[in-house]
């Protein structure tokens, strides 16, 4: 009698939703740019992944490539920096953590930048802020539109020190001449966004846009608690929190954002 190997299900063809705790057809989120179909959870999504669905199909040139991190501190945790920088070059394929460059949405030219959590969660070191700086100065010479989609748990990257938190200052001080050139800059906020991101460029757009349910604040829950023993209000650093009490100017779910830019565009230009 032939004994038949059972077939099994591949893996990754389905995904457990940490919201609604469904477990849902991996390529049916990913129709829906990584949305659930059940609750409308917003996972995570790649910066390439970003560029295509904001940017008109083709149209992005991307800025500065040839700049790559180094560890100027020679710094140790529990593996070298450099050496966790190889590992998450290789795992993500980027330099670093942010893409910057010019594109168009619905035939508009922009300035576009995003981080990319993947890439040590998406955390501010010295290039990051030098491609986000770069980048807003580039948007104040072509007088064009600054976009830039945040996505950060790491707030500035520890491994740089103070190398990395200067960045906050100095991407500020771009975004501050940029505005004072009449320069539209429209600040995407994505989930996580946090720490020194969350506390420089990230909440300083003319319009800030959130994903539903992205947590966007400095420190987090676990960290408040750990520090001063403040039990937080529920749902607190929530977009829908913050949309409540005016941080921020609007929540778009992710399939409306191209269409939602464009319009605010050609409000803000008009």
């Amino acid at each position: 009698m032939d004994k038949r190997q059972k077939r099994g299900v591949p893996e990754g063809l389905w995904m457990r939703c940490p919201q609604c705790k469904s477990t849902i057809f991996r390529k049916d989120a990913e129709s829906r740019f990584n949305v659930c179909p059940e609750c409308q959870y917003h996972f995570y999504m790649p910066a390439r992944e970003r560029i295509k669905q904001l940017l008109d199909q083709d149209s992005f040139e991307e800025w500065y490539t040839d700049l790559r991190p180094r560890d100027p501190l020679e710094f140790k945790d529990r593996i070298r920096y450099a050496e966790r920088l190889k590992a998450e070059q290789a795992k993500t394929g980027m330099p670093d953590a942010a893409v910057v460059g010019k594109g168009y949405i619905r035939g508009r030219p922009v300035v576009f930048g995003v981080t990319d959590f993947a890439f040590m969660a998406g955390s501010m070191g010295s290039v990051v802020g030098e491609k986000l700086t770069r980048a807003a100065e580039e948007a104040t010479r072509l007088q064009l539109p600054l976009i830039l989609v945040s996505g950060s748990g790491g707030g500035a990257r520890m491994q740089e020190g103070i190398l990395s938190l200067m960045q906050m200052g100095k991407i500020s001080a771009a975004l501050g001449r940029y505005d004072r050139a009449g320069g539209l800059y429209i600040s995407i906020l994505t989930n996580p966004t946090m720490g020194g991101v969350a506390a420089s460029f990230a909440m300083q757009g003319d319009v800030a846009i959130a994903e539903p349910g992205a947590l966007i604040g400095f420190a987090g829950k676990r960290t408040i608690w750990n520090t001063v023993r403040l039990e937080l209000p529920e749902g607190f650093q929530t977009s829908e929190f913050l949309l409540r009490h005016g941080f921020i100017d609007r929540i778009v779910p992710r399939k409306d954002l191209r269409t939602e830019v464009a319009r605010i565009i050609d409000y803000c230009e008009h």
